[in-house]
């Protein structure tokens, strides 16, 4: 058995979107029903595939987007779908606005750290990496720490095979992460830098795409020599990520602070500077990557006008917000305005609507999701889901597949039926169901 090193330091959430690869649309940018993880949703769909050939052409600069529409009507999904059809390492970054607000530094600086962590710098470098296809992938789980009623894994041990060499390894619980997140599994042939613990998914092998996949993952080749090799490894930084090796230099007591901390405007400018040298040296180059701000109504009017100005910049990511809002007051002002948004920064928007899913929709999101979590559905069991579904909302249909799949369990069926769905929904109730509870109980309830 042999140790990989593995530096990452910041925990990396798994994604409840980690199955979408892409906007599913054909040559002539028209959606297809159901494709790369996405189901209807087609005029939004259309219309993200003509945002993502402007920004391949470069013709976004100064211009963000703002998807709006009801809750759970695949707003996050889209916005996933464009960063995937931008490229593999494109920095996609995901907050609430509410995230901007801090005790720990201004809510104008924790937008300006979140800006630069969705621009990457590109940098080839030769380096030592280990390369295979995995054969043999075991994850050893705990309880988290930070809620035990989770598991995340503490470590794993990972085999990697080419065409003439077999190793073992174990890995960290960080490193373990990773895969989790990417969703590697056996079968796929990855790369990992040996120094890092950086992981690359190349694809899946020939052999297992054949035996398990129905398509949409790129095949490629199983690696030919040894599984540990030196080439030349290209990978991306964020600028955020600069800033901080770069801050932390300057001041010998953050070495010994895990903490957020302000940056200054100066080391910004020298950490661009010195992007900007390697990228005439042809040692790097900029990857603008997606900034996702959720529940835009959230941001107050200083925010608004500090990006407002942001977008100019020629090192702006590219900005997509969500709102869930009709017209709503713009924070810190008396003003309403639609989502929220000050028009000024509406106008620099190209809008993509989004509309509830019909009944046929909701079936196939059901299908897709208890496949990606690993459930099997009897008939009856699906037509219930999406019953619940139509009836109150795609989230709870979708939520209710956990629960369900525990009772399967217990009854020692390894198939969702009916009952088992039934059961879920005597236990667990819906947000109207919730707010009439809270209404035949508002006298016993405590208000703050």
């Amino acid at each position: 058995m042999e140790e990989i090193r593995e530096i990452a330091s910041k925990f990396e959430r798994i994604s409840a979107h980690s199955h979408i690869k892409g906007l599913g649309l054909d040559e002539n940018l028209k959606a297809k029903d159901i494709a790369d993880g996405l189901v209807g949703q087609k005029k939004a769909r259309e219309a993200a595939g003509v945002i993502v050939r402007l920004i391949k052409e470069g013709k976004m600069a100064g211009r963000g987007i703002l998807i709006a529409g009801p809750p759970g009507t695949g707003k996050t999904a889209i916005a996933v779908a464009i960063s995937k059809e931008l490229g593999k390492d494109i920095p996609f970054v995901q907050v609430s606005a509410s995230e901007f607000y801090s005790a720990e530094m201004k809510k104008t600086e924790a937008l300006i750290q979140t800006m630069r962590k969705a621009i990457g710098v590109r940098i080839k470098e030769r380096r030592v990496v280990l390369e295979g296809e995995v054969v043999g992938l075991d994850y050893n789980m705990v309880p988290n720490p930070y809620n035990p009623t989770q598991k995340i894994p503490e470590s794993a041990t990972l085999t990697l095979a080419t065409k003439s060499e077999k190793r073992t390894f174990s890995v960290s619980g960080r490193l373990a992460l990773q895969f989790m997140y990417q969703g590697i599994e056996v079968g796929d042939v990855i790369m990992i830098d040996k120094e890092t613990g950086r992981v690359v998914k190349l694809g899946r092998s020939e052999k297992a795409s054949k035996k398990y996949d129905i398509g949409g993952e790129e095949v490629v080749e199983v690696p030919s020599g040894s599984v540990e090799k030196e080439k030349e490894f290209t990978y991306v930084v964020t600028l955020h990520d600069l800033d901080e090796a770069n801050a932390r230099r300057r001041s010998i007591f953050s070495l010994f602070s895990g903490e957020s901390r302000e940056i200054d405007n100066e080391i910004r400018e020298a950490v661009d500077e010195q992007v900007k040298r390697w990228v005439e040296e042809g040692r790097a180059e900029l990857v603008p990557g997606v900034l996702f701000i959720d529940e835009t109504h959230l941001m107050d009017i200083e925010l608004f006008s500090f990006m407002n100005r942001a977008m100019e910049s020629e090192m702006a990511p590219i900005i997509i917000l969500a709102s869930n809002r009709g017209f709503a007051k713009i924070r810190g002002t008396d003003v309403v305005a639609p989502h929220g948004i000050p028009l000024d920064l509406l106008d620099r928007l190209l809008i993509i609507t989004t509309e509830p899913y019909n009944e046929k929709e909701i079936e196939a999101i059901i299908r897709i999701r208890a496949s990606e979590m690993g459930v099997e559905l009897s008939d009856d069991a699906l037509r219930k889901l999406t019953e619940l579904g139509v009836k109150f909302s795609l989230r709870y249909a979708v939520q209710l597949l956990a629960p369900a799949n525990e009772f399967a369990k217990l009854r020692n069926s390894g198939k969702i039926g009916v009952e088992d769905v039934e059961r879920a929904a005597e236990l667990f109730v819906d947000v109207s169901t919730s707010s009439s509870y809270l209404k035949k109980w508002e006298e016993k309830m405590l208000t703050s």
